[in-house]
């Protein structure tokens, strides 16, 4: 029997039809394995043909497609855009599936004018996730395949969780999920940038505020308690963050390419060695531990020795199939993880370096946003030139190191894209006629920011004047509230959304997310979803940072959102919640809100106050540094934006 071509992996088993020297599981940092003569770039019939020819070699009659890499990540490099590559989309999130005669992509409501215009319709349909009568990838599965069909996927590439519970959806309908050897979006890709790897930066204790050997120490501890020998850490910031490192593997985040193995005795790193200098060395030495590296490729050999040798091991619910399932079903211990759990909650020279990091930010966006109102008429500026500008702003500020995502510069109908960000090909003039919204962030050495402020530099008209209300109304409920510690975002979620509801309006887009410190924009498990049952839904708990964002969305007219970032903290109450603990939000963000598009008739007495202690702290903080940076011009815009409103 030759070589066989395929690794089935059931629900609960591990099978591996081989002969000879096995199945090489590996993710290189240098592209794919295979020569490649020919890079000239191939169209998207022939890419679903070859892709169709391959799944026929494999035997299956569907293949899965998702927009994360090997280690779940959000925001991905252009190595890992697979799902780009297949489709044209761009959207952060979504997954395709492709079958021998149909191909389909499913995103959700933030991505859906998006993915209409990227998607080549000869080829592709677009399922609208949230849409009634769109049938959900299962029921689509269902329905689509033959009685008796295969469905693929690559191991790296679905988390373990989603795997088993796919799986035994598919055995219901008398079907089965495999894994492959290879990817063959990776096969077909023959212009694939190759993968980064590059320089670290080490990160300083008044930066950090927690030694790395004392976080190891911490998990050590966790694995006492539950009585494992080590735990496979697969995060990306999860990384990053324990090691007190960070990369440039992805733009506008600052991690590296690796997986960590903690045991008792030993720490081993699976990264590219040659970036592991004196300089990386003499950082452990002197965050106090010992690391031993290893080439990235080999964190299933890794897992192996612990496995071999009978030991159990910790792996995260997100951790990819191929990890799972790697480890015996009595050696293996999955919980949500233990290192994002604890990197959520910040310490103190966090918490205050993110304080500083916002009023810094707040600085770089009221100079754009008073630069914007200047020149505006000039009649050339666009989204694109607005969004550089910003980031010039942004540049110039202590600790700034890059943005923290591509700027969401949108004007008018393009705003009601919630995710949209101006190409070449899509910048629009930014001018006096309606709505525009900068969504966008920094990444500084003491802070991640994120900030959404919607301006009109015109007149807005009545309904965008309620619409704004109705959002800054929900964004001043769940900015001030109180609540018991552990409370779900689901409580905060409905907060916001609320006087919206009261019209008939909505948004499509969850309320809040977990922001990093100097790491990802997005980061979990905070989280202000309306689905209770999200595993990064598990309740905010003091020093957790999260956005605070509703929004509406007007197709082919406008977008609103606010967005700033807030704090947990203790609330000074008259009673803790029976011993429960009381705590409320400090907004980080310091920036002001327009007062043109707020309706004064819908707010009340205490809305109102709520707006004007707010712009009074904004002026107190942002705009002394508006001066020291020798901008009085927009010190002046700022006391005219942050004017005391009287009802």
């Amino acid at each position: 029997m030759g070589k066989a071509k395929k690794l089935l992996i059931g629900a609960s088993a591990l099978l591996i039809i081989m002969v000879g020297c096995g199945v090489a599981f590996g993710r290189t940092l240098s592209g794919d394995d295979d020569l490649m003569f020919d890079d000239t770039p191939k169209t998207m019939d022939r890419i679903l043909q070859e892709i169709r020819s391959h799944m026929q070699d494999y035997s299956i009659d569907a293949y899965i497609v998702p927009s994360v890499d090997a280690h779940n990540t959000e925001y991905i490099s252009q190595h890992d855009r697979r799902l780009r590559y297949v489709t044209n989309f761009t959207g952060s999130a979504g997954t395709a599936i492709i079958t021998l005669d149909k191909a389909a992509l499913w995103t959700d409501s933030r991505y859906h004018l998006q993915a209409e215009a990227q998607l080549d319709g000869d080829h592709w349909t677009l399922m609208k996730q949230g849409v009634a009568g769109v049938p959900t990838q299962d029921q689509w599965l269902l329905d689509n395949l033959p009685g008796v069909a295969q469905v693929g996927a690559d191991p790296f590439l679905i988390t373990s969780t989603e795997f088993d519970r796919l799986a035994k959806v598919l055995i219901g309908g008398g079907k089965r999920l495999i894994t492959l050897e290879r990817n063959l979006v990776d096969i077909v890709w023959n212009n694939r940038p190759a993968q980064t790897a590059g320089p670290l930066l080490l990160l300083d204790i008044k930066f950090s505020g927690k030694r790395a050997s004392e976080k190891v120490a911490d998990l050590r501890k966790e694995l006492e308690t539950r009585k494992a020998a080590a735990i496979v850490i697969n995060g990306l910031d999860e990384i990053a963050w324990l090691l007190n490192m960070r990369g440039s593997d992805i733009r506008y985040n600052p991690v590296f390419f690796a997986y960590v193995i903690v045991s008792r005795s030993e720490i081993l790193l699976f990264t590219n060695p040659e970036r592991i200098n004196s300089s990386v060395q003499e950082h452990f030495r002197s965050e106090g531990i010992t690391v031993n590296v290893r080439e990235y490729n080999d964190i299933l050999k890794g897992i192996e020795k612990f496995v071999d040798e009978g030991d159990r091991l910790i792996v995260a619910s997100s951790c990819s199939q191929a990890i799972y399932a790697h480890i015996p079903v009595d050696q293996r211990i999955q919980v949500y993880s233990i290192v994002a759990s604890k990197k959520a909650v910040k310490n103190s020279v966090e918490a205050e370096g993110m304080r500083k990091a916002h009023i810094r930010d707040g600085a770089a966006l009221v100079r754009y946003l008073h630069w914007l109102e200047k020149n505006v008429d000039s009649n050339n500026v666009t989204e694109l030139s607005g969004a550089a500008k910003l980031r010039e702003f942004r540049s110039v500020q202590e600790n700034f190191v890059d943005l923290s995502f591509t700027a969401i510069s949108s004007f008018g109908p393009n705003g009601a894209i919630v995710h949209y960000s101006p190409t070449e090909e899509t910048d629009t003039l930014i001018t006096r006629d309606s709505i525009y919204l900068i969504d966008s962030g920094g990444q500084y050495l003491d802070g991640t920011t994120d900030v959404t402020r919607s301006v009109h530099m015109g007149t807005p008209t009545s309904f965008q004047k309620e619409a704004f209300t109705r959002v800054l109304k929900g964004f001043l409920s769940l900015g001030s509230a109180v609540f018991p510690t552990k409370t779900s975002g689901t409580f905060f979620d409905a907060m916001a959304r609320r006087a919206l509801w009261d019209v008939g309006l909505d948004y499509g887009h969850g309320t809040g997310h977990g922001i990093g410190s100097f790491l990802g924009v997005h980061e979990y498990p905070p989280s202000i979803v309306s689905n209770s049952a999200s595993p990064s839904n598990q309740g905010l708990e003091e020093n957790m940072f999260t956005s605070n964002e509703p929004g509406y969305y007007e197709a082919n007219q406008f977008g609103i959102r606010l967005e700033d970032i807030v704090q947990v903290v203790k609330a000074e109450v008259a009673h803790d919640f029976g011993g429960r603990g009381a705590l409320t939000f400090y907004t980080n963000t310091v920036a002001p809100l327009q007062t043109k598009l707020m309706d004064l008739t819908l707010l009340s007495d205490h809305e109102i106050e709520l707006i004007n202690a707010y712009h009074s702290r904004v002026l107190r903080e942002v705009g002394p540094l508006l001066l020291d940076q020798g901008d009085n011009d927009a010190f002046m815009w700022l006391r005219q934006q942050t004017q005391t409103i009287v009802k």
